[in-house]
């Protein structure tokens, strides 16, 4: 039974995903932690109502980024995780924390990597006038949004498309999406090399959607 310890800073709509979808597919793995850089974020609501340990680490109360990125790491360490699971947590983290949690920390991005790093994505993505945007589950690395791909979903950029109305529809995906691609990760089916991230076919050990 592997940990997940998911991370969000607001209402957590892709943990929500995770846990549903965990729950409904009877994963090998239990959420063991949910914990917020924000002591109001929704999602702490959500989690406590489904008898999961919630935590709060508030960055306010450190007075850097490498001190906030400390406390973090230790109340994340006391679940044990397998995995950590970024999941609309709106914190730059710091280098050594990164390696800490290498190859095992995922986060959901809402652009096709490479393209669109960073914040204002969906905007970026109707500035540009591409045909195609989505949503992007990779492993965490130093770079911001450069870790290797696991997994992406694309929705066509629509005529008369506006930020909110394309940031909706990705958002269906990043619910579809990040479930999938955490499963693959606690079915020990995702291996990294240096030519990215390879899915093996293995034998499921458990029952639930393809």
């Amino acid at each position: 039974m592997k940990n997940i310890v998911i991370l969000i800073s607001g209402r957590g709509s892709n943990m929500e995903a995770v846990v549903r979808t965990a729950q409904a597919e009877k994963w090998p793995a239990r959420i063991a932690a949910v914990i917020s850089n924000k002591a109001d974020a929704k999602g702490l609501e959500f989690a406590r109502a489904h008898g999961i340990p919630i935590a709060v680490v508030a960055n306010k109360d450190y007075p850097s980024r490498a001190e906030f990125d400390a406390a973090l790491q230790n109340e994340i360490d006391r679940f044990a995780p397998d995995l950590v699971v970024l999941a609309g947590f709106m914190r730059i983290l710091t280098a050594p924390f990164v390696e800490h949690y290498a190859g095992r920390m995922l986060n959901i991005h809402p652009s096709l990597l490479p393209h669109f790093p960073g914040l204002d994505t969906h905007q970026q993505a109707l500035d540009a006038r591409v045909a195609e945007h989505g949503a992007t589950v990779h492993f965490v690395t130093a770079e911001l949004d450069h870790g290797p791909v696991v997994a992406q979903a694309k929705v066509e950029v629509l005529a008369g498309d506006t930020q909110q109305s394309l940031a909706a529809r990705v958002l269906v995906q990043e619910h579809l999406l990040y479930p999938r691609a955490i499963r693959l990760f606690i079915e020990g089916r995702l291996n990294v090399d240096e030519g990215g991230v390879r899915v093996a076919d293995t034998t499921h050990t458990y029952q639930g959607t393809p």
